[in-house]
This record gives C-alpha cells, structure tokens and sequence, in this order.
C-alpha cells in the first residue's frame, strides 16, 4: 500500500471533524459506479403505481403488491428510525459518508439529485418510499448480458473480464438504471395487459438481482484505511494507496467489484458462496433431511409454486423464491389481467419484526424524520409486516436437542442471522428446572440491567433502567453476532490527518461512561486500556463509516457454504477455523452443535432461540455518540437530535405483546429431558412472561396465544380489514364493512 498522503486542503475538506457536518459535494472516496443524480428523470410516485397494483381483491389483499410493499421494510427505508440515527454518527466520522446511505434509503431522492447535502436535509416529502416501485423495476444488469442501463465513463458498473464478458458490480446500490418509460419485470410484453409500457427483463428472477444492494461496502475505508476494510488473505484490493481526494479513477470503488473491500454487510455474497446459488427448487428433495424441516424457510420456498415458472423456464433457490414467494393471483386490478401462477408476493419479507412500532411511535410524537402522517392503509401495512417478518424469523433456524447437546441447522440461504451488526443477534436463553420445578439457573437471561437508572432526554419526567442480556460473557450464553472494530494502525492515520484524540470509540452499557478513545486505542504499547489488553491491535467500535476490521463473526453459515469463495468475497467466520474449519477447498457446516451444561440437579430445561433486531449497546452508541444541533460543537442542526429521537421510540414504542425497548422474539424452541410444569403468572399484556416462548401458568397456551396476555381492544377502532383479522379477538364484515369482535 502507497503512503498515506494527504493535502492541507483535502483534510480541511474531508477530515474538518468538529465542525458542522454535511457534504454539499460527495468526496471522491464517497463516489462509486453506476447510474448518477440526475441522469435518469422519470422515476414514478408509488401512488401512481397503487391506482392499478392495490385495492383491487379484499380477499387477497395482503397479497397485492402495494401493499405488501408498503408494509416491507424496503417500502419504509425512509423513514427508519435507526437509519436517521446512523446517518447522524456516519457524516459526523466522515464528512460525506451519508451518500452512501441515501442512495438505498432514499433511491428516488438520490437519483433526482437531492442527495446533498450528505446530511439528507436536501431530500423532500416526496423522497420518503425508501426502495420504491422504479427503483427495482427500472434496474438493469450491470454484466451487461441484456438490457444497458444508463452509465457514463468512469462510472461503469462492471470490470471487463474478456472481450464480450463483464464481471458486474452488485453492491451497495450500484444501480444501472433504465432510461427509457418501460417498467421492466419477468413476464413478456405479450402476456402482460399493464396500461403502461414494459419490457421483459431476465435479471429480475436472477438470484444477482438483490445483490446490486444486499452486499454493503465502505468505498471509504475500501481505498484509505489499512487492509482496505478487507478480510485477512482475501485477494488484493487495488486502491489509490491513501490519496485523500485523489481522481476517482484511483479509487478502490472503481476498480474492484463492491465484495472486495470495505466490509459493512455480506448477505448477497453468503448466499452466492452457499450450496444454493444455481440450485433448482426441484433438487429440495435430494437436501439433507434435517434442511427438509417443515415450516422452514426452505420447504416454504420449495412449496410456495411448483418446480417450473408459468413460462416453462425452472425455479431455483434465490433471494426472491424466500423474500418474494410466488403466488397463484393476479397482480393489477384491469381486466384481463392473467392469473398466475409464479405471481412473486412484493412484500420483500426478512427478519425486522420491530422497525414498524418506532416508526409509528415517531409518527405520532412528531418526530419521524421523514414520511409523517401515516395513513391507516400504511399502519396496516405495517402491522401485516410485522406478522411476516415474525413468521420468517420462525422458519429461519430449527432446534434439536441430542442428548446433552442442542442442534442449531440453518434453514436460510444466507448466515443465522444475516446483515449489518446493527445490534442485531440471536442467542440461547436456557431456564433449568429440577424434578420439583424449581428454576436453578437461567443462561442467556434477558431484562433489566440491574442498579441502573437513567433518564430519557426527550422527556426528563421519564425514568428507565435498560434491558439487555444480563451476562454478556456467561460462558454458559451463547450469542450469534458479527463484532466490527478499528485498528490501531487506522486510528493512528485518523489522528494524523486531524481526527481529535478524545473520539469515543465505545461506552460502558451500565455507567455511559466513555471506555476507550481513538487516541486511547493509537497509543496502545503491547496492551491496551481499552479493554484490558485482549486485543492490542484493534478495538471493537459502533462507528458505521470508519470500522476496518470484522472482530468476530460467529454467525451460522448457510448450507454447503465454500471456504474459497467466502474468503474471496469476505464472507468467512471470524475466526474462519469455526464451524467445521474446512480450509482451501473445502465447506462449511450450516448448523452449531452446542455442549449443555446442566447444573446439579437439574431433570429439564427449556430452550428458547431468540432473536433481537437491535440491542441497548447499539441505541446507547446512537445517543451518546450524537454530537447535537450545535455546529461548534461538531453538531449537527438536522441530525442533531435523531440520537434523542431514537432513544426515546425504542423507550416507549410497544410491540403486539405491549413490550418497549425493542424486546427479543423466540425464533425457535426445544426441551432437555423432563419438565415439570410449575404453574406461574403469564401476562398481563406487557409483561416479559408474553413474549418468552414458554407455557408460564402451564394452561397449554404460550405468549400471545394465552388470553392472560392479550390485551383488550375495541375492535370497531379498525377502519382496516387487514389489521382487524390480525387481531385474533375481531373480525372483518364483509357485510357491514366494519370490524366486530368474534362471538364466544
């Protein structure tokens, strides 16, 4: 790697922390390939969309593709609480760096030029859709294989690899969009009866299709920090060796595909190194048996339509087979329009069961940073999204216990859990019992920091102690999460180039109390103060836009996962000696098998999987980190407070169970030996006895199912048949239009 190098004007320009932060001009390192602001004009309101694709069949309406859409997490990127409050820490690290967020976030924005400021003050009302209808159906495949989507030099979104072949770039929204009026999709123009122009496009049932933003990469740290934000032994990154605001034909963005460098999230390139990419749907009965789970991800997608699409051409196991299972429907509300067979559902339907709440929390308290006023077909939506993604969380993993051990088997095509280390983790809660019931130990216990008390900024009446995982290294817990962090060769750089020293690089989850500093962590001599000399070379950190190094990744590899090409796309396990240590050749396991530890005793225990979409560490961060509204203190004025705002959703936002803080939700359950059902209090609604996936008073029904959690509801407040069905105490009149309670 060249020098680092850098002019007195290019660290006033790029590295001016402490001042007020949002880019007019995106910095070079910032820039990446693909269509730019203002070179495609004629993207669409979803509403226009909606007159034709929604409200067309109560009896399928869920299904119907705005409004699925409108309850996905793609449809809400806008406004997610968490991304306002990253963004906020991101342009305060590093000037600019918010491009990279709004390109996904606000695609429509971006593309029409409102992209800078880098803060997303220059984004309107109007930019509020997150990935909208043009976004996906006006993308075109950037290994240039069919339709050539609009690019100008240097910004081609693809390596020539011969002279008819292209290695395209798929990653953190490097689109190559469509110039013309067609609306591009899967089917024929023949056999489509749309009232707008439309183009068959092939990429769309492509298992690349999602890649081009579901492999995230810093083009920052790509070309400027050491390593280039890479895994160790993956191929070399061509890069401008530090040239700080150099020609972008330098940069690492330009000259290596986006799975090169800068590790943010690898979700497209688990998939692409797993037994899965290329394999038809028919091949699901040559799977091992323990992948062929019922109810799991897998057999869903295999069951969802047959082996073949409509069109003769074979279903394999892509993104879209689990994310937009096909259907038999029709997808527009004009006559003669086909039923289909291979209708894909547009709900785009993961894992984030708990966005949903904040986002109607803000909407009310006023402080949803864009996309207010929530209509009731939107907080439907919504609702119907959070039952999905609670169904999807449930078929994701499978638990087997065998003898003193429990199985864990991923039934994704990604890792268990997949996506960016937002706070996000799954782990094992164990509650062991003796022959009378008696509860002995309980691992991976989740509640109430205890002696913590603290006061929520938005409103000085409010008191809370935070939740957590009680134990964080209760070597009885185990917890599936990716750790990024920053060396100290790159916080000795950032300082060099006017990083100040006292940069909190982590605080302590019960005092709040800074624990370690940039400066702390450049000036480590064999053994570090930040965290007791563990790891001298580098400090696990929250900071999105200037981590370089993945700390640990001890997530569950997908089924026939190749060591070679994980390490080629930076996928692998850290440390990559876990799960089977395959090496050069070889693959990896797709489950964990984990040795129980009974305490003296104990007959039985239940085993609880949970999942947490984001934890009290990561929301902490977000608000200490946050550096205000005042410039001088290197603030913020339109992200000065999203910190604030997204501590206060995560205090007061409830989820279906009535529970705040972003509570984990029971992915999977099993039992050790032989229980004794000891009869406890379960609810009232709220309470943690309802969302702990056990049978507490012993009536045989669990959480939500059990009517001492449920909580009473008017069901007449329903104005929408799809939220008043979700209630499972109501029901829709088709008669009367209206919402009434189900008789006894």
């Amino acid at each position: 790697m060249k020098g680092f190098c850098c002019t007195i004007a290019a660290c006033a320009c790029f590295f001016a922390y402490g001042m007020a932060h949002a880019a007019d001009v995106v910095p070079p390192e910032i820039m990446m390939p693909g269509t730019q602001p203002g070179e495609v004009q004629n993207f669409e309101s979803p509403d226009r969309c909606d007159n034709c694709h929604g409200g067309y069949d109560e009896t399928t309406y869920p299904q119907e593709p705005a409004f699925g859409w409108r309850g996905s997490a793609m449809g809400n990127a806008g406004r997610d609480p968490i991304f306002w409050a990253t963004l906020a820490i991101a342009e305060q690290d590093f000037d600019g760096s918010g491009d990279l967020c709004i390109r996904c976030h606000s695609a429509a924005g971006w593309y029409a030029g409102r992209c800078t400021p880098t803060d997303g003050s220059g984004l309107q009302a109007a930019d509020d859709d997150g990935i909208d209808c043009d976004t996906c159906h006006k993308s075109t495949n950037p290994d240039q294989s069919e339709h050539i989507g609009v690019y100008n030099p240097p910004f081609e979104p693809f390596d020539l690899l011969t002279d008819l072949t292209y290695e395209g770039y798929y990653g953190s929204g490097m689109l190559q969009v469509w110039g013309g009026n067609e609306k591009l999709g899967p089917y024929t123009a023949d056999d489509a009866q749309a009232r707008h122009q439309r183009m068959q496009s092939k990429f769309h049932r492509s298992e690349d299709f999602c890649g081009t933003c579901h492999d995230v990469s810093n083009s920052a740290v790509g070309d400027l920090a050491p390593g280039n934000g890479a895994q160790p032994g993956a191929p070399p990154v061509i890069s401008s060796g530090g040239n700080l605001g150099g020609p972008i034909e330098e940069k690492a963005a330009f000259n290596n595909p986006p799975y090169a460098y800068g590790i943010v999230e690898r979700t497209f390139s688990e998939y692409k190194s797993s037994g899965f990419s290329g394999m038809p749907i028919s091949s699901f009965a040559s799977l091992p048996a323990d992948l062929q789970v019922a109810g799991g991800a897998l057999e869903l997608a295999a069951n969802a339509a047959g082996p073949t699409n409509d069109d003769g051409t074979a279903r394999n196991f892509t993104c879209q087979s689990c994310h937009m299972k096909a259907k038999t429907g029709v997808g527009c509300n004009k006559a003669g329009t086909p039923v289909r067979n291979d209708l894909p559902v547009h709900d785009l339907t993961g894992g984030n069961n708990w966005m949903y709440p904040l986002v109607k929390y803000q909407d009310q308290q006023g402080t949803l940073r864009m996309g207010g006023g929530l209509t009731v077909t939107q907080t439907a939506a919504m609702d119907a999204g959070t039952i999905r993604a609670q169904d999807s969380l449930r078929s994701a993993v499978s638990l087997e216990v065998i003898g003193n051990t429990v199985k864990l088997t991923n039934l994704t095509g990604h890792k268990a859990i997949t996506g960016y280390p937002e706070g996000r983790r799954m782990w094992l809660n164990i509650k062991w019992y003796d022959g009378s019931g008696t509860l002995l130990r309980e691992d991976g216990k989740y509640g109430p920091l205890e002696g913590v008390v603290l006061q929520n900024p938005r409103n000085a009446a409010q008191t809370f102690t935070p939740e957590s995982i009680v134990n964080l290294d209760d070597p009885n817990t185990r917890i599936y999460e990716a750790h990024y962090a920053m060396t100290k060769e790159w916080a000795n750089l950032l300082i060099t180039v006017g990083y100040p020293g006292d940069l909190a690089l982590s605080y302590d989850r019960y005092t709040g109390a800074v624990d370690c500093t940039m400066g702390q962590l450049a000036s480590v001599t064999g053994t570090t103060p930040c965290d007791g000399g563990a790891h001298p070379d580098y400090h696990e950190t929250l900071h999105f836009a200037i981590n370089n190094h993945v700390a640990k990744d001890n997530r569950i590899p997908p089924y026939g996962m190749s060591y070679d090409v994980a390490k080629k796309r930076n996928a692998l396990p850290v440390p990559e000696t876990q799960y089977g240590n395959p090496g050069p050749g070889g693959t990896y396991d797709y489950h964990d098998v984990v040795g129980l530890n009974p305490p003296t005793g104990a007959t039985g225990a239940d085993i609880t999987l949970y999942y947490q979409g984001t934890s009290w560490e990561y929301v902490q961060f977000l608000w200490k980190g946050n550096n205000g509204t005042d410039p001088a203190q290197g603030g913020n004025v339109f992200l000065g407070e999203e910190g604030i705002n997204m501590l206060d959703a995560w205090l007061n936002a409830p989820d279906a169970n009535g529970r705040t803080m972003v509570p984990p939700y029971a992915m999977a359950t099993a039992t050790w030996g032989t229980t004794v059902c000891t009869p406890a209090t379960e609810g009232p609604f709220g309470d943690a006895t309802c969302a702990d996936g056990v049978d507490n008073d012993c009536d045989g029904l669990t959480d939500g199912a059990d009517p001492d959690c449920q909580q009473a509801v008017d069901c007449t407040t329903y104005a929408d048949r799809t939220a008043c069905n979700n209630d499972p105490s109501c029901t829709w009149s088709g008669k009367n239009k209206v919402c009434e309670p189900i008789s006894p």
